[in-house]
């Protein structure tokens, strides 16, 4: 009689090298032949091939190989039997039921496959668009580090050593003192608070001189930490040190100047995430483009 569940089919093997088979050790050179009877015809076909489905699913959920598959019934109907008809079905060996159920699993597999398509499709649709979206962005930061590399460049003075002049002006400071200057960056460190917008308090070289607030919660309490920038003519905001201020008044007051030395590594950085971004981009043209071919074969099921 054909088990309920496959592993009683697997375990019928095991019983041929119980301890004390001395007929198969002495007379069949230590073999054992396990046949399994089945009637042609019958419900036997109906079991076994519940059987081999039942392995299948096991199979595939033990080594994580679910590709898509439906759990069904089979023949059982909502309240756990089988319907007589398909009995008649299968003692007559009518295959129509059996046809049609493995249509059936067909058109299922096949619509698993296509969402899973569709879903590849859609995901990739979206990083296309993402990367779009970066390139563009890139291209536009790109565009304005380069006027303001053009910029600095035109305006940069240089002492007789061939020292870059730091024209510093920071606004009610009329003393170009760097320890004066640096007392009142400091003093602005400590006091300001722009609430995260950019807040105008100097120039160099046509650039504005900027400082911004930065507010933070931890345990529940406010912190907050005021840091600088060189703002550029198309808006970027050029830093040094993350922004912050040296303790050194001369080293403080260089703060800015330094600041235009980031220009050409950002301009370096965004091509290079552009290039990484071309790269990409066939791959995923490629995938968004594609139909599925199975979509008239599933139709004609």
């Amino acid at each position: 009689d054909a088990p309920w569940r496959p592993s009683d089919l697997q375990q019928r093997d095991g019983r041929g090298i119980r301890k004390g088979n001395e007929v198969a050790k002495l007379y069949a050179d230590n073999k054992v032949d396990v046949i399994i009877y089945a009637v042609e015809k019958s419900l036997d076909s109906y079991k076994f091939n519940l059987l081999y489905n039942k392995q299948l699913f096991i199979t595939q959920l033990k080594q994580n190989n679910m590709g898509c598959r439906t759990i069904d019934e089979g023949g059982m109907d909502e309240k756990g039997g089988i319907p007589f008809s398909e009995y008649v079905a299968v003692l007559s060996g009518n295959t129509d039921l059996l046809d049609k159920a493995r249509l059936e699993k067909r058109i299922a597999g096949m619509e698993g496959e296509r969402k899973a398509f569709q879903r590849g499709k859609g995901e990739s649709r979206i990083k296309l668009e993402t990367f779009l979206a970066n390139r563009a962005s890139n291209d536009d930061i790109i565009a304005r580090v380069r006027k303001d590399k053009a910029a600095i460049e035109s305006r940069m003075q240089y002492d007789k050593e061939g020292n870059r002049l730091n024209p510093l002006k920071i606004d009610g400071v009329a003393s170009d003192d760097p320890k004066v200057i640096a007392a009142k960056l400091h003093e602005i460190e400590d006091r300001e608070r722009t609430h995260g917008q950019p807040k105008v308090i100097g120039s160099l070289y046509g650039f504005d001189i900027v400082v911004k607030t930065d507010t933070t919660v931890k345990d529940g309490l406010d912190f907050c930490e005021n840091r600088f920038f060189v703002r550029g003519e198309g808006n970027f905001l050029y830093n040094y040190n993350n922004g912050r201020l040296a303790v050194d008044p001369k080293t403080a007051c260089q703060n800015f100047i330094n600041a235009f030395d980031s220009i050409p590594r950002l301009i370096e950085k965004y091509t290079r995430d552009n290039e990484a971004i071309e790269k990409e981009l066939p791959v995923l043209e490629q995938v968004v483009g594609e139909v599925w071919k199975k979509e008239d074969e599933l139709k004609q099921l």
